[in-house]
């Protein structure tokens, strides 16, 4: 008997070549935006921080509209955002799933105490990762369980920064993975629980109707950048490692899948 394969709802025309173009622009902004935090000044830094978020956010909802259609966009940019929302407001109301921590002002306007930049952060995140994680196998489950680890492996090198950035503290630190001080394990289970959720949500996404290179040069640019800059800004080279660790055993893969398929 033959296994069936998730392939996701088919495109229903092409991919809007202005979106497209657009979508590529955004990208080569987030990474400009990447490559100037850690040379900035620390003033700046946060402003810094923030934008990459909003362009980064843009980024992928442009590109899931333009090459999945009005069902990826409102998946992209509404969905998974207000799965993200409900997690942060749920985690920083009780502590659940992440671990009692506190959001200061610095991130900006909030909505129910939740910073607006954090549900954005998921999502432009999240849509790459799915990307990948879809690359590497067609069952519906695995892919969630793949992007919701990789999701998990990213905040290791977010949750240092952002901490040290003061745009959250912890309460209570109590079990920590090593290289990680000071952040609790709790939240990184809390991380790949939701990731379940956020990834799962986007297994619904049509079919690209044609490239992902723009999502997938965005995943290993994460990939690769977030190990850089903890080795030779940050001074945080335990961080790069664990992380490196973490987050490459998706990331390795899915380059390689790339090269092997690049005709």
């Amino acid at each position: 008997m033959s296994q069936r394969h998730y392939t996701g709802p088919s495109p229903s025309r092409g991919p809007s070549w202005i979106g497209s173009a657009l979508a590529w622009v955004l990208a080569v902004a987030v990474i400009g935006l990447n490559i100037a935090y850690p040379i900035a000044d620390a003033s700046n830094q946060v402003s810094i921080a923030i934008a990459s978020v909003y362009v980064f956010y843009f980024a992928s909802l442009v590109h899931a509209a333009a090459h999945r259609g009005p069902g990826g966009a409102i998946l992209v940019g509404l969905v998974v955002p207000v799965i993200g929302w409900v997690a942060e407001s749920v985690g920083s109301h009780t502590g659940w799933p992440f671990g009692h921590y506190t959001y200061s002002d610095v991130l900006g306007p909030s909505f129910g105490d939740v910073p607006l930049v954090v549900p954005l952060a998921w999502t432009m995140i999240a849509y790459p990762t799915y990307v990948a994680a879809r690359a590497l196998t067609a069952h519906r489950w695995l892919i969630a369980v793949i992007g919701a680890w990789s999701l998990m492996a990213w905040d290791m090198f977010l949750e240092p920064m952002m901490v040290k950035l003061g745009a959250w503290s912890w309460r209570t630190p109590d079990t920590t993975i090593p290289g990680l001080d000071g952040i609790p394990a709790l939240n990184f289970a809390g991380w790949f629980a939701v990731g379940l959720v956020v990834i799962g949500a986007l297994t619904w996404l049509p079919r690209p109707k044609a490239s992902i290179a723009q999502p997938a040069a965005l995943y290993l640019w994460v990939f690769v950048s977030s190990i850089v800059a903890n080795v030779f800004y940050f001074d945080r080279p335990e961080v790069a490692i664990v992380g490196g660790i973490a987050m490459g055993v998706v990331a390795l893969p899915f380059a390689w899948r790339l090269w092997v398929n690049r005709t």
